[in-house]
């Protein structure tokens, strides 16, 4: 694990400070446009809504702790992780086997009750909640693992010096793992082989060149797993320490590695002073995390963020969405990154294996090509 920088100092932009917490939890945001342009869809009026005999039916198959109705655990499955949307589900079930899953699958088809299944509840697309009332199917207690084996492998991830900055700040008990001198870029590179002596060794020459070559300027290598997480440590905290800050909206972009930075260059300049625009990202498959951070949720700020950030990517033949999904966020705008004969092929598959169009209702695809492809919509 080494943590290296480049050589030039950029200026910094004033990070925003904390919103006030509300009664000592969370911060207190104001969600008039959640946070981007999206278009809340009308209720699809041909799902059924929850009765009793639902109720009944699911405590046979599940039991009374498979099936939650409490209000307190339904608001937490609701609300997402961003505090941006939030559904109105009456039902959260929680099977244990893929038995119980197909049973519930069954019954809700034949019942046309829309169904979101949720795991984590991390995502940050609302693709995880409800947008109306569908039943949520929680996925965490299946129990379920995948491992994935690899040879050998390397990580790149680019971090700025304000989003080290940033995280000191927000968070506790953090100290600064990078050398004193400071650098506009900063690399995180993590490798994993099959021979550590060996692979240390490729790392260490590595450096060496790049260090010789002028392409680095410094960097640290660590020593053991504490040191390597005191790197991830700083890394992975920049989200927490984004929603500490304020408010905030993200965008997941895949573009030309070359091309990267560029957008971040030029939101900065279309914000100015009213925004803090913290970019940090995947080097290797060019995956850009735009953030902008402000005191509160602004219609005006976003209006200058969005169609604009939709719209760059597109014209430099990028995706809008690398690895956090479309959700309800970017359902309608999938067509900056797809041609419309690729989003009525999705939108057939989708007719093909959801006929009733009840799995995570209102996500992904635009609900007009779905009404066009077949798929119950309003």
């Amino acid at each position: 694990m080494t943590m290296v920088g480049d050589g030039s100092w950029g200026s910094g932009i004033g990070i925003p400070d904390s919103l006030p917490r509300v009664q000592g939890h969370g911060y207190r945001i104001h969600c008039r446009n959640i946070a981007s342009m999206t278009s809340k869809p009308v209720r699809n009026q041909s799902f059924a809504m929850i009765n009793c005999d639902d109720i009944s039916y699911f405590k046979k198959i599940l039991g009374e702790r498979g099936v939650v109705l409490e209000e307190e655990k339904l608001d937490d499955a609701n609300t997402d992780w961003m505090r941006k949307f939030k559904g109105s589900s009456k039902l959260m079930l929680q099977p244990r086997s893929t038995q119980e899953v197909s049973q519930i699958l069954d019954y809700c088809n034949s019942r046309r009750l829309a169904v979101v299944p949720q795991g984590g509840n991390t995502g940050l697309v609302g693709g995880s909640v409800p947008v109306f009332d569908e039943v949520l199917k929680e996925a965490a207690k299946l129990g379920e693992m995948s491992q994935l084996m690899l040879g050998a492998c390397a990580l790149f991830d680019t971090v700025h010096f304000m989003e080290v900055f940033l995280v000191l700040k927000h968070l506790d008990g953090l100290r600064d793992p990078l050398p004193s001198a400071k650098h506009n870029f900063y690399i995180l590179i993590e490798t994993t082989g099959s021979m550590e002596s060996h692979d240390k060794e490729k790392l260490e020459s590595f450096l060496l060149q790049s260090m010789e070559n002028g392409l680095l300027n410094d960097g640290v290598l660590a020593q053991d797993v504490n040191q390597a997480s005191s790197f991830w440590r700083i890394r992975e905290g920049i989200p927490e320490a984004l929603m500490k800050a304020g408010a905030v909206y993200k965008y997941d972009l895949s573009l030309p590695p070359e091309k990267m930075y560029n957008l971040v260059e030029e939101m900065r300049e279309r914000l100015g002073t009213a925004a803090n625009v913290v970019a940090y990202g995947h080097l290797g498959d060019g995956n850009l995390h735009l953030n902008i951070s402000t005191r509160q949720y602004n219609d005006s700020i976003l209006s200058k963020i969005e169609p604009f950030v939709y719209e760059w990517t597109s014209e430099q033949r990028g995706s809008i969405s690398a690895e956090h999904g479309l959700g309800l966020m970017k359902a309608n705008k999938i067509h900056y990154s797809k041609s419309a004969e690729t989003v009525q092929l999705m939108a057939a598959i989708k007719k093909l294996l959801d006929p009733n169009g009840i799995l995570n209702p209102y996500k992904v695809l635009p609900t007009s090509i779905l009404s066009q492809s077949g798929v119950d919509e309003p």
